[in-house]
């Protein structure tokens, strides 16, 4: 929260078998720094910064079978802010912004294609992902193979497959990765295609791991296509 420049206030406490917690964010923004994740334009380059496999690694933990490897590098992204991200992104003016970036979302709970689905029905798009380019932690797909598949990839899974068409040689292990539900996860930027090797730079010169992984196309039959 420190480091957020956050301040914490209020709360109250709960009794329970378990530690819980949440937070409730309020602040101040220039109207025209808003990015939704519903804005998105055909021509537009995905960038994802991070990497996934935080459930997964998480259930391995559950169950005692994860590796101190893969620990240090999941406790390392969940406990990296998205602030350099998203003030490389914001940079420049309200007037003049230093980057084109029609859309942005972080990536939690729904795994990447929830919230890529998310972007392209709000955007009135399709998005196509390549697969291979898609950053996984270490150690992530060994869990999926040791079958530490957690619950809420199974739901997003169950919910979200139903928008994707799959590449002929996509593997099974790289497919329920697509689903698996982070925590503090990384950002899934939409930005114009001009823009997008520009950004990139911007973003590595900070620390931030930017990775292309898809592009923008005009809405066809299947909201996402994984190649």
């Amino acid at each position: 929260m420190m480091e957020a420049r956050c301040t914490v206030i209020g709360g109250h406490s709960i009794r329970d078998a378990e530690i819980k917690f949440g937070y409730a964010v309020t602040g101040t923004i220039h109207p025209r720094r808003v990015l939704t994740n519903s804005g998105a334009q055909p021509g537009d380059i995905l960038l994802f910064t991070k990497a996934l496999g935080t459930g997964v690694i998480s259930t391995a933990i559950k169950k005692q079978q994860a590796e101190q490897a893969w620990i240090d590098a999941a406790i390392a992204s969940m406990t990296t802010l998205n602030r350099s991200a998203a003030e490389v992104v914001a940079s420049g003016s309200p007037e003049a912004p230093a980057f084109e970036v029609h859309a942005m979302t972080d990536v939690t709970g729904f795994g990447l294609v929830g919230h890529a689905r998310e972007m392209a029905l709000g955007s009135g798009v399709s998005l196509e992902l390549t697969a291979s380019k898609v950053p996984l932690l270490p150690g992530a797909l060994e869990c999926v193979r040791a079958g530490h598949i957690p619950g809420g990839l199974k739901a997003n899974r169950e919910f979200a497959e139903c928008v994707v068409e799959y590449g002929a040689h996509m593997d099974e292990e790289h497919k329920a990765l697509l689903y698996d539900p982070q925590t503090a996860g990384g950002l899934l930027i939409s930005v114009a295609g001009e823009d997008a090797e520009r950004l990139a730079n911007a973003l590595h010169s900070k620390g931030v791991s930017a990775v292309e992984i898809g592009r923008v196309f005009p809405k066809g039959k299947k909201a996402i296509v994984v190649r």
